[in-house]
């Protein structure tokens, strides 16, 4: 199996055509959709959740309030946060 590196060089060093660079993007949305999928799969609501914002790259720590289809709604005490699902992590119920 390739290393994250390993694909990466891959990508920046070799000459691709247009509608092979598109068939990776695609392959990557797909992964992503299913990651996001099976994410909220594992999510109920009142999960305590983790995920680092994206603007200021700050680690955010609340409560699962809803799950709707693309985005997960959470509560924390920076505020409520619309986030996709597969940028969440579920905190081990044990150290929350």
């Amino acid at each position: 199996m390739l290393t994250i590196q390993q694909v990466n060089s891959a990508i920046m060093l070799q000459t691709w055509t247009n509608t092979e660079l598109t068939s990776m993007i695609d392959a990557v949305k797909w992964n992503r959709a299913t990651l996001a999928k099976i994410t909220k799969r594992g999510l109920s609501i009142g999960d305590t959740v983790n995920f680092t914002a994206s603007r200021s790259g700050m680690n955010v720590t609340g409560v699962v309030m809803k799950i709707a289809i693309k985005y997960v709604t959470v509560k924390s005490v920076q505020g409520q946060w619309r986030v996709p699902a597969n940028m969440l992590t579920l905190v081990d119920k044990e150290f929350a």
